[in-house]
This record gives structure tokens, C-alpha cells and sequence, in this order.
């Protein structure tokens, strides 16, 4: 979902007001929904300024034909004409006046929004949902939330029960058929989470403006702008919409759920049960991570909208990027959000949380993406590269936050050293444990370690551990252990379940190397990950053989 209430840009200099200032083509000025409403000016199909009941008065006559004294003189007291040319000048510092040489907003089929997402619109489903109305006007009762709400717990009290089948389906590969099917439903489920914020929005009478496909951080998604939603008069019924993908999620899982344990129960295909238990983990946990509200999901808007607070995080970061500087370098900053008290701590919860959110990422898919060769350490180096650019451009702030607040130079330089030689001193001073992943095979009587051609081989030693771990979805559980006896790879083809969390596909096999490995006897046909102990290396070291090196290899 994405909502949008835009503030606005400070950088630009103002040009001459013109003779007869005229309203931009794409700007429309809304007035309040009902008393008490704001009223809300509207740039192209996505930007929305609140603004003061007399300054929507003052851009509903500018329409090319009054002049500041015309204006003025309509207006009445307390306007002046000095007023008129303050309000107009403001009104041109964000682009809401017509300027001959800017082209009005259009509604591009493909939009980046920063940092990290592109939108590819689809359809415009104004249209499509208004339809809708009198069904959603039925669904709006608490007998049918409750029901909603009670299935949702049902689904979640069946993954309890079954918590040795769920962990057993998280950790086991899937059949090919079975991850292409909890692939679709799962973005059908998306699909229908973000219909849901439509849905809801339209219920309430906004418009929902554009609907499509997204890469949210290089991760396929939907979305579904609701950015309309700042017309709503209460609070509550934004939150609502922002809630309301999260909500279709929970009832999906729900049915989910309760399904697999059904099969279950009446001793139905215990591969159906597994499937059923992934999709229910799948919406739970996708759910979950909407929920949260410290990265732009809905979690987070259904916060901004409860509090009423726009741009809620960017001004939180900011106060916590203040805070940080006047206890590193000092000076006298002014708090974005002076009345909210928590906002620093809320701010750095905002900017810690994505790379608390890349790390649990690695941990599950670092390993398997590694093993699938040179794609893999593109797509990992890749969002390695984009969060120590993120890092750099958060310690330009702070340096350009300190030096604006009158931080002296030589606290602001010495503690930029001091803070570079640390970095240092752990790079180069810190040892981790370095691993090497690959896959195994067992076969005719042995265990085979096998890897692509971005694979350390270098640093597999005779004698090294290997674990064997089986090649799930989400999780791995261990199945053995081995050693390795030599390290002469030789070259064979492997089945691609060695690499990829699937079963069923032993006729495909992919060209590989691989050495044979001193114990680990395990049933003919098992495949899985192998993860070689390679001793420690400085964190230095091991960040360059992790993600720079596989290039070179």
C-alpha cells in the first residue's frame, strides 16, 4: 500500500510571482469532507498538502484572472496585499502555481520512489471498486470482524498443534509443483492484500488512484496507492485502511490453517497438510512484517494516520540524527517533532531495523544464494554495496546536520577520525568464523561435496568439518556430519536439488565439482547444503571473500 502526504521542497528559488497567478493544471484544492475535516490541496495524482481553511480560500482565486490587489480586496480582513503575495509565494516554492516551464504532473505507468522501489502501474481501479460498495457495506459489521478475527486465531492455535509438522515442512524441500503453487497463491494473497486497502477506501468514499506490480527492494511485490486517504475526516477510519491488507492476510492464513490440520485429522495427503502449513506460516509471518512500524509498510501508516502526524518516520530519523550529532560533536538543533517525545528513539528504531531486516534475510537465503553461483553473489554484493551507501550517506548527514548547527570543525573532525580508525581497528582486529557453503549429494555409496565456480575452494582443507544440513524452504536441520579427505575437485553433474530447495527433479542435473567426503552416510538420493568450517578469518578479510571475491573466482 502506499499514502502519501507530501511536504514541501525548501530548495527552490523563487521566480516572480506573475501578473495574474494562476492555480498549476493538476492541482485541485478539496474541501473538508465534513466539519472539522482539513482541507487538503492535491498535486497530480499522489501529493496532498494540508493547508489553513484561508490559504485554500487564497488558491481558489487564483484561477489567471485577479491580481494580488483583487485578491486582497476579496479575501477582506486581515488580508493584505503583502499577505496575498506571501501566501502566493509560498504556494510557488511547491509548485502548486502554473509555470510555463514546468510540465504539469502526469500519471507515469512506471514511477521510482525512493530509496529502493519501482512501481509499475496497472490499472486505475477507481472504477472497478466503487462497484464493490454494497458488498463492503456489508462486510463493514462487527459480527463479521469478530468472525474474522476468530479465524485468524483458529489458524494460529492449528500451526500450535501441529508444531512438529510446521517445523518439519519448514525444513524439508518441497516438490517443484508444490513451491510453483505456494508461489502463485502467495502473490495472489498479496494481490488481494492490497485490494483490501482499496476496498476499504473506497467503502469510506476516497478514490484509489492507481493499482500494479512493484519491486520493493529488489523483492516482487504489489501495491495499491491510497494516498486519497488523507481526504478522510477521522483518524480512525485511515487506520482502517492501512490495517486492511494486513487483516484479508490473517484470515487467509486462517483458512490455511485450519485446513492442514483438517487433512490432517482426516488422514489426508501429508504432502497437502505441508503445503497448507507454508502458506499459513507464509501469511502469518508476511503479515507480521507488515505490521511493523518502523520500515514504510502498513504498520506504520496505520501509526502516522492514528497519530496524525505526517511524514512521521523521515521526521523521527531526523531527530535521532540530531540527537546522535549533539552527543558526538555538540551544537543547537531543533527537534522536528518537538512534542513528540519518543520520536529520537523511534527514529533510530527506523534506521537500525532495515539492516536488522538484510541480516535475518542473509541468514536464511545468504547461504543458498551463494551456492547458486555467480547470480547469487550479484544479487547479495548488490544490496551489500546499496546498505554501506546508505551508511555513508546517513554519516554525510550527521556530519552536514552538526556542521549547520554550529558543531565546532575540530570536534567534528576528530571524531570522524576517531570513528574511521575504530571501524578500522575491527576490520582488521575481529575474527569471525569463515564458512564455506556449498552442496551434497549422496550416491552410490558416498557423500560428494559439490559447488559452483564462485565456491572457495581454496580455503577447504583435508580434515575441514563439513555439516549437512537438509535443503528447506525456510529452515535447515542438520543430518550429519563429514570431513573432507582431499581437496582435487573433479567434475560431474549433480541433481539441482543439491542447490535448490526441491524434490522430485533427480533428472535434472546441472554441471558441478565436487570432492568426496569421509563419513556422512546417508540414504542414496539425499541432497542437501553443505557448510565447510574453514577456520577464522578478520572481519575484513571475510567480508571481501564473502561478496567481493566470488567475482574474481
Amino acid at each position: 500500500m502506499r499514502l502519501t502526504l507530501s511536504r514541501p521542497p525548501t530548495d527552490t528559488a523563487p521566480a516572480p510571482l506573475p501578473e495574474r497567478p494562476r492555480l498549476a493544471p493538476d492541482v485541485r484544492v478539496h474541501e473538508p469532507v465534513e466539519a472539522g475535516a482539513p482541507w487538503l490541496v492535491q498535486s497530480g495524482g499522489q501529493r496532498y498538502l494540508r493547508v489553513a481553511a484561508g490559504m485554500a480560500r487564497l488558491l481558489r482565486l487564483a484561477d489567471g484572472t485577479r491580481d494580488t490587489e483583487d485578491m486582497a480586496r476579496e479575501l477582506g480582513d486581515p488580508w493584505t496585499v503583502e499577505l496575498v503575495s506571501e501566501g502566493l509565494l509560498r504556494a510557488q516554492r511547491t509548485q502548486l502555481l502554473d509555470d510555463a516551464e514546468r510540465k504539469p504532473t502526469k500519471n507515469r505507468r512506471i514511477t521510482f520512489v525512493p530509496p529502493l522501489t519501482v512501481q509499475f502501474t496497472l490499472v486505475h481501479p477507481e472504477r472497478l471498486l466503487s462497484g464493490f460498495r454494497p458488498l463492503t457495506a456489508r462486510l463493514a459489521h462487527r459480527g463479521w470482524a469478530a468472525a474474522a478475527a476468530v479465524l485468524a486465531a483458529a489458524g494460529l492455535l492449528c500451526l500450535v498443534v501441529q508444531a512438529q509438522a510446521t517445523m518439519s515442512a519448514l525444513a524439508e524441500p518441497i516438490p517443484m509443483s508444490a513451491l510453483i503453487a505456494l508461489i502463485v497463491i502467495t502473490y495472489c494473497g498479496t494481490m488481494l492484500h492490497e485490494f483490501s486497502h482499496g476496498l476499504v477506501l473506497s467503502h469510506y468514499g476516497g478514490r484509489p488512484s492507481r493499482m500494479g506490480f512493484m519491486l520493493f527492494y529488489l523483492t516482487p511485490a504489489f501495491f495499491c496507492d491510497v494516498s486519497d486517504g488523507w481526504r478522510l475526516p477521522k483518524n480512525h477510519q485511515r487506520v482502517r485502511v492501512a490495517l486492511a491488507g494486513i487483516a484479508a492476510q490473517a484470515v487467509i492464513a486462517g483458512l490455511a490453517g485450519v485446513g492442514s490440520l483438517m487433512v490432517a485429522v482426516t488422514g489426508g495427503s501429508p504432502a497437502l497438510r505441508d503445503f497448507l502449513l507454508l502458506l499459513t506460516v507464509t501469511n502469518y509471518v508476511s503479515g507480521l512484517f507488515n505490521a511493523i512500524p518502523f520500515i514504510k509498510l502498513d504498520g506504520y501508516l496505520a501509526l502516522m494516520s492514528h497519530l496524525d502526524i505526517s511524514h512521521l518516520r523521515d521526521r523521527s530519523i531526523t531527530d535521532a540524527r540530531r540527537f546522535v550529532a549533539r552527543l558526538l560533536f555538540g551544537g543547537r538543533y531543533e527537534r522536528a517533532l518537538p512534542d513528540v517525545e519518543w520520536a529520537p528513539l523511534f527514529g533510530l528504531a527506523c534506521m537500525l531495523f532495515p539492516v536488522y531486516v538484510l541480516s535475518m534475510a542473509f541468514t536464511l537465503w545468504g547461504s543458498i544464494l551463494e551456492s547458486t553461483g555467480l547470480v547469487g553473489a550479484v544479487i547479495v554484493s548488490v544490496v551489500i554495496g546499496y546498505l554501506m551507501l546508505r551508511v555513508y550517506a546517513g554519516a554525510f548527514k550527521l556530519n552536514t546536520e552538526a556542521r549547520t548547527a554550529g558543531a565546532p570543525a575540530w570536534r567534528r573532525v576528530t571524531v570522524s577520525l576517531a570513528a574511521a580508525a575504530a571501524v578500522a581497528a575491527v576490520m582488521w582486529g575481529v575474527s569471525v568464523p569463515y564458512t564455506v557453503t556449498g552442496g551434497f549429494v549422496a550416491e552410490q555409496g558416498r557423500t560428494v561435496f559439490v559447488s559452483t565456480g564462485t565456491t572457495d575452494r581454496s580455503a577447504i582443507e583435508p580434515g575441514a568439518q563439513v555439516r549437512l544440513l537438509s535443503g528447506g524452504v525456510v529452515l535447515q536441520k542438520q543430518l550429519g556430519t563429514a570431513a573432507v579427505t582431499t581437496t582435487g575437485f573433479g567434475d560431474l553433474s549433480v541433481p539441482i536439488s543439491a542447490f535448490v530447495p526441491v524434490k522430485g527433479l533427480d533428472s535434472v542435473r546441472v554441471p558441478a565439482s565436487g570432492i568426496a567426503l569421509d563419513g556422512g552416510r546417508l540414504a542414496p538420493g539425499t541432497t542437501g547444503q553443505a557448510v565447510v568450517s574453514a577456520g577464522e578469518r578478520r572481519l575484513g578479510d571475510w567480508l571481501y571473500l564473502k561478496y567481493l571475491a566470488p567475482f574474481w573466482r
